[in-house]
């Protein structure tokens, strides 16, 4: 609760101080004949500043008001703290040491260490927890860094990670008597019949004690758990946003860079939480700190952004959620061909690999003619084409696509 209050109070804070980046008065330089043109506009914008700071301020007591109250027994809180285990101390820390610790996600950690380590299920029954989630909301590297936990490391004697494209070809010797740990990605609904097959021969030859994990962004797998899934929800805009701008300047304090921080926290609200593009736009960003560069990457964002929408009817995030392809080709500079990008699964295809970093900032002239991978944290596959995208693109590739994070 402190967490998530402490997102809320800088979102908020940060919305009422902040100016919107297209008042930075380096690009938007208005002349004194155009300004004296157009007293109706002046008017209506000043009536609409005056709304708008009336809601952030109802926002900004309102968000006080919750701090205040988490708060407000804290001398009690700290004592109940003193026999707990300790949490890193600033989420902003954490986020520097990218490699070794996890953003958010505390309390479902917490949740999947506790499911794995408790050992209340009946001899020869393996507990099966479900972690479901959304589109690249996290689910395997929540997954990962709980079995990487020293605790669940020396728990467990062996560990075995599947696909759902060949876990029904695992045999049973593929298992071994003693206390085993178990992970299946589910890309797709699975047979109950195939389920019970697989998780019969898991049990009758493993170790007391072991346990399954179903990673799966259908909320259907969860039928199979034995135990409360674990479910993972998108970031929200407060977190999302704070993560953002925690990425973007690195060890550069923001608020020494108010232009900067404006545009910032513009190109989080515009990405929607759309991580895949967010991750690599804040590394570019880092590695440049120019007003008019980050203002460049703002503009032809919102172009992708709204050319997206006229032509599918929504938000890139919520395209990629539902496995249709989006078009990426306001975001490379021009002259390009349309650059259509299409949610990945399949693991098992070589193809050529790009830097999406490198697509934006122009370093890559010239893209494969065939299907690629555009490589950030994560790899999506990706195909250049002089025709637009449409969904039966992404039928025609999606047997096709790779994903790994």
């Amino acid at each position: 609760m402190l967490v998530d209050g402490m997102y809320q109070g800088y979102y908020v804070l940060n919305t009422f101080r902040l100016k919107p980046a297209e008042e930075s008065p380096l690009q938007n330089q208005v002349t004194q004949s155009s300004a004296l043109s157009a007293p109706l506009k002046r008017t209506r914008a000043a009536a609409s500043s005056v709304r708008t700071n009336k809601a952030s301020n109802h926002e900004l007591q309102a968000s006080l008001r919750k701090l205040e109250t988490v708060v407000a027994n804290m001398t009690e809180f700290v004592i109940l703290l003193g026999g707990c285990k300790q949490m890193h101390k600033s989420p902003y820390d954490t986020y520097i040491y990218i490699d070794n610790f996890m953003f958010s996600r505390v309390v479902e950690k917490q949740e999947l260490i506790n499911a794995l380590l408790q050992d209340n299920s009946p001899v020869g029954v393996p507990a099966v927890v479900p972690v479901i989630g959304a589109y690249r909301a996290g689910k395997k590297s929540l997954v990962g860094y709980v079995c990487n936990d020293n605790m669940v490391r020396s728990h467990f004697s062996s560990g075995l990670h599947l696909k759902s494209s060949n876990f029904l070809n695992v045999s049973r010797e593929t298992f071994i008597p003693v206390r085993t740990l178990v992970v299946v990605e589910f890309i797709s609904d699975v047979d109950d019949g195939e389920w019970v097959k697989f998780y019969s021969d898991a049990s009758s030859q493993m170790g007391a004690g072991s346990k399954v994990i179903i990673v799966s962004r259908f909320q259907e797998t969860a039928r199979f758990g034995t135990v409360k899934p674990i479910i993972l929800r998108s970031l929200s805009d407060a977190e999302f946003s704070y993560l953002f701008k925690v990425l973007a300047f690195g060890g550069t304090d923001p608020e020494n860079h108010p232009q900067l921080e404006s545009i910032a926290m513009e190109l989080a609200m515009t990405l929607n939480g759309l991580l895949l593009v967010g991750n690599m736009l804040a590394d570019m960003l880092r590695k440049n700190q120019d007003v008019q560069f980050w203002f460049h990457i703002l503009k032809r964002l919102r172009k992708s952004i709204e050319h997206n929408f006229s032509r599918f009817g929504e938000h890139p995030k919520q395209l990629l959620e539902r496995d249709h392809p989006l078009n990426m080709t306001m975001l490379v500079p021009p002259p390009s061909a349309t650059l259509c990008v299409m949610p990945s699964h399949d693991e098992t295809r070589l193809l050529p690999k790009v830097k999406l970093a490198d697509i934006v900032q122009g370093s890559t002239t010239i893209l494969p003619n065939e299907e690629f991978q555009i490589i950030t944290k994560f790899v999506t596959n990706c195909i250049a084409e002089e025709r637009p995208c449409t969904s039966s693109d992404n039928k025609r590739h999606k047997s096709a696509c790779n994903s790994t994070s």
